[in-house]
């Protein structure tokens, strides 16, 4: 029998400090899920039309505990 091995690989989420538009964190999340980063700045942008008070704090809260890398 072949017992495959699996390996779990600790992903942290970070501010992408390199890629920053505002604060980093698009670009941070867009990194932790793999995602492209224009996708998740368009959604973010989108959101912030539909739902403003919620995603304006949400992004506020965001920047203000996730870490730098």
């Amino acid at each position: 029998m072949k017992y495959e091995q699996e390996y779990l690989i600790k992903r942290t989420l970070y501010k992408d400090s390199v890629h920053k538009k505002l604060s980093g964190v698009c670009g941070g999340l867009a990194r932790y899920y793999g995602l492209p980063r224009f996708g998740v700045r368009a959604a973010t942008v989108v959101s912030m039309f539909v739902f403003p008070v919620v995603v304006g704090v949400a992004y506020v809260v965001a920047a203000l505990l996730i870490p730098n890398r």
